[in-house]
């Protein structure tokens, strides 16, 4: 009995899974840095020097493990393929252009009004809730979870700031919550898909 051969991935197909490839690599990229950047400013709140150095010291490989494992040779190609919507880029544009817009006029409504202690989590609300429109351009919904996450962290630090916390105290707390969500969004992407 002759037996069917398997269908050859066609060149779509080829380019389909390199843009899911290259799509999610990005995503770990963009997501490694800034965390790494909210550990550092996190790090900036923390009363014990050597505390903020420590966490300095221990965000730089776990910002380096997350790209080794999204650009690893021999990865297992994504679960599953991408599906973008139409004019994806152009609106993921957008969405970036707006939420620095966004970023800029919470640090200039807080320094106007004398309130440099909402900075943090208004940034941390402002980038979760980006991730919302993200989660459908992107096709990856796990980014609703991050949305959800900052969106909670902004929440805690405006709690604390209602508690009577120091500024330094509130950067911390927002600083290094933000950094280990985009950290866990970014090992999901990279290892998950």
């Amino acid at each position: 009995m002759i037996q069917p051969t398997p269908p050859t991935p066609s060149i779509a197909d080829d380019e389909c899974v390199a843009l899911t490839r290259t799509l999610r690599r990005r995503g770990v990229a963009v997501l490694s840095v800034f965390a790494l950047v909210w550990a550092f400013a996190g790090a900036s709140g923390l009363a014990a020097s050597g505390a903020a150095l420590a966490v300095e010291i221990i965000a730089v490989p776990v910002t380096a493990v997350a790209f080794f494992l999204a650009y690893r040779k021999g990865a297992a190609p994504s679960p599953r393929m991408v599906d973008l919507p139409a004019n994806w880029a152009r609106s993921v544009g957008i969405v970036n252009v707006v939420e620095l817009a966004a970023i800029f006029a919470v640090i200039a409504a807080s320094n106007a009004s004398g309130h440099p202690a909402f900075i943090p989590p208004a940034i941390a609300l402002v980038v979760g809730l980006h991730f919302l429109p993200l989660a459908r351009l992107y096709d990856q919904w796990q980014y609703k979870g991050t949305a959800v996450l900052l969106s909670a962290v902004a929440v805690l630090g405006f709690a604390l700031i209602a508690a009577g916390l120091s500024d330094g105290s509130v950067r911390a707390a927002v600083g290094l919550a933000s950094a280990v969500t985009l950290w866990a969004s970014a090992y999901h992407v990279a290892v998950r898909g």
